[in-house]
């Protein structure tokens, strides 16, 4: 039989339902290689071995399967809190910080059966998109070591594109899910916001993080959405949600759709974006095995918001000026964060509400221009996977403008509240993968899935893994 990280998380629920493999298997297999990769990549900040083995233990006696992750290795981004676990946010101010209580996500993976084998990389409070905190070791590309990885779920991706995880659950703001994914070959959901109830969108300013999967294929994504989504006073999803729907459609794979194709961004009025050749390849070929699978496919652009750049510009800074941070603690933040930190503090409150009514208008004709696709296609990062410290720089407004350049396509889908999905489609000469993007209208995770699993089975990106998946 292949190594047990050579199969999808899928295919190891089936064996640990089958009682073919335990989770203390598993979680074994797991925690080896942990040990024996994760001091070069970087993925995991914390590793709590002995909480997972007797996580593991108390499965085995429990006797039932029947929960929807029963015994598969997890790991929460650091960003969420576990209880006893040290929750360093990415920063040097909270490095030993050890929370009382778990947030809502921790305990709804726990509910699902899976079992949590530590903390995953994130940046200074998920605020970049780029995964190289000052706090610890930064979260490197498996593909190429001297790249990086993405933010802000770098080290979730790291861990499920090297085979340290079957999969993980990530967040995202403004693309911290879909750039690690695009960056490091796998697939990567930005829910719809308030699909996922413990982390909707709805407890943050502009309401734009929400919680999804990261995985190396769709099936296993909607595993791991299925886990996460459910009934609640604070989801989009119905009483009478079946609680295998989005696996369902992944495996299907069924239907055409009409796409829409685009390559403009809300960013392009302020800051010069440019599409390199290796995403325009990874667009056209997704284009063209779309058209292949008997989908109707049209060019458009998105119409010019010149606005854009600077009401999210403020709502960022607006949302870090609420981060717990000052004298001796802030003087520990990062140069972006303290920028961030300090611009949102200066702020008045004029600013901040025009901001939000402008992003307000900003989603309604977003989601108006969308309304005749069942999806929209555009690529997944303007460039390749960047080199470690290619983001830093002393000017904080430098260092966010590259963001902006490397990620144009992501924040906006945030803005407008819609389900987008990260496919690795593509790759370059170098070895390195390249994804594109779909969006979906609101609420249709299920024709993302599905529109992606056939392309899935096109491009065969499962069979492609980094050396370290490999070792």
């Amino acid at each position: 039989m292949s190594e047990l990280h050579h199969l999808t998380a899928n295919e190891q629920l089936n064996l640990l339902r089958a009682g073919e493999l335990t989770p203390g298997e598993l979680v074994s297999h797991y925690l080896d290689r942990i040990e024996r990769l994760n001091p070069e990549l970087g993925a995991f900040t914390v590793v709590t071995a002995d909480a997972a083995r007797a996580q593991a233990a108390e499965l085995e006696q429990a006797g039932s399967r029947a929960s929807t992750l029963w015994g598969l290795p997890s790991a929460e981004k650091d960003l969420w809190a576990r209880a006893g676990v040290r929750t360093a946010y990415g920063s040097r101010a909270f490095a030993d910080f050890v929370p009382e209580v778990s947030d809502e996500i921790v305990d709804v993976l726990d509910d699902a059966g899976a079992i949590s084998l530590g903390k995953t990389a994130t940046p200074e409070f998920g605020l970049p998109a780029y995964t190289e905190p000052l706090s610890d070791a930064p979260a490197v590309n498996p593909w190429n070591t001297s790249l990086g990885s993405g933010g802000s779920s770098g080290g979730a991706a790291v861990a499920v594109s090297a085979g340290l995880l079957p999969f993980a659950p990530g967040s995202d703001g403004g693309g911290s899910i879909r750039i690690p994914a695009a960056a490091t070959g796998l697939v990567g959901l930005k829910p719809s916001r308030a699909r996922v109830p413990s982390g909707s969108g709805f407890g943050s300013l502009g309401q734009l993080p929400v919680a999804g999967p990261i995985a190396r294929t769709v099936a296993d994504a909607a595993l791991l959405l299925d886990a996460l989504a459910g009934p609640s006073p604070y989801s989009v999803t119905p009483p009478t949600w079946d609680g295998g729907a989005f696996l369902n459609a992944a495996i299907r794979g069924e239907g055409t759709f009409s796409i829409g194709v685009m390559t403009t961004s809300p960013w392009d009025d302020t800051y010069e974006i440019s599409v390199s050749p290796e995403a325009q390849e990874a667009l056209d070929l997704a284009r063209e095995a779309l058209d292949q699978l008997g989908h109707g496919s049209q060019e458009f652009g998105l119409t010019p918001s010149p606005e854009y750049a600077e009401a999210f510009t403020v709502l960022w800074q607006a949302g870090a000026a609420g981060i717990p941070l000052d004298g001796e603690q802030l003087e520990l933040a990062e140069p972006l964060t303290k920028w961030l930190i300090e611009s949102g503090r200066r702020m008045g409150a004029r600013d901040v509400g025009i901001a939000i009514a402008t992003l307000s208008r900003f989603e309604r004709s977003v989601i108006h221009q969308f309304a005749a696709y069942d999806a929209v296609l555009t690529p997944a990062m303007a460039m390749t996977p960047r080199p470690l410290g290619w983001f830093h720089a002393e000017d904080a407004f430098e260092n966010f403008a590259k963001q902006v350049q490397y990620t144009p396509w992501t924040s906006f889908v945030n803005v407008a509240g819609l389900p987008a999905i990260s496919l690795p489609v593509h790759e370059t000469a170098e070895g390195l993968p390249m994804g594109v993007q779909l969006i979906g209208r609101p609420g249709r995770e299920d024709v993302l899935l599905a529109i992606g699993a056939q392309l899935e089975r096109r491009f065969q990106w499962g069979t492609r893994h980094p050396v370290a998946f490999r070792s």
